[in-house]
């Protein structure tokens, strides 16, 4: 069955135990989302509390794909720039979907769900992402529309003689 996509829903101590194993989940299969693995939830509950605080504030949008039992099975932050002279293009984070649902097409239905949410708000023409290179991240957001503009080489230390590219990946919505 299909994930169900919604943005911005109530945020639950429940919900919040799910996004956070969600994300555990996520890095502990290898997906490249602020961490590396092996991780428990509670240790990604800071900067997880941290885009909610920004969601409740106004600031960004959770846009969240839960399963038929209602648990996050996917979820994006579209965060709202607030520079005054780029208010005009949205930041997209912590882009995942459980590693069950990979593979499935449910990464292009939460891309396709994070642009919808992007072009709803008025004036924004573009969305900005990052990734962490040598994971093939790069040909799947290409297939999502999505142009590399620029590369730092060796700008993400994943261990101690890992690193690894940022990758800055744009996204024009006219």
């Amino acid at each position: 069955m299909s994930i169900q996509y919604s943005v911005d829903p109530e945020v639950t101590p429940e919900l919040t135990d799910g996004l956070l194993r969600l994300w555990a989940d996520v890095t502990n299969a290898g997906g490249a989302v602020g961490y590396v693995p092996p991780v428990v939830p509670e240790e990604i509950r800071e900067v997880c509390a941290g885009h909610l605080a920004q969601v409740a504030a106004g600031e960004a949008h959770l846009v969240l794909g839960t399963d038929a039992a209602g648990d996050p099975a996917a979820l994006a932050f579209v965060h709202r720039n607030d520079h005054r002279l780029m208010r005009h293009w949205v930041g997209l984070y912590r882009v995942m979907v459980h590693p069950s649902r990979q593979g499935t097409g449910e990464g292009r239905r939460l891309m396709a769900a994070c642009e919808e949410t992007a072009r709803s708000a008025e004036g924004i023409r573009a969305i900005r992402l990052t990734c962490r290179g040598g994971l093939g991240l790069e040909r799947f957001y290409e297939s999502c529309g999505y142009k590399e503009v620029g590369r730092t080489p060796e700008a993400i230390r994943v261990a101690a003689d890992d690193f690894r590219d940022d990758v800055l990946f744009w996204r024009p919505l006219a």
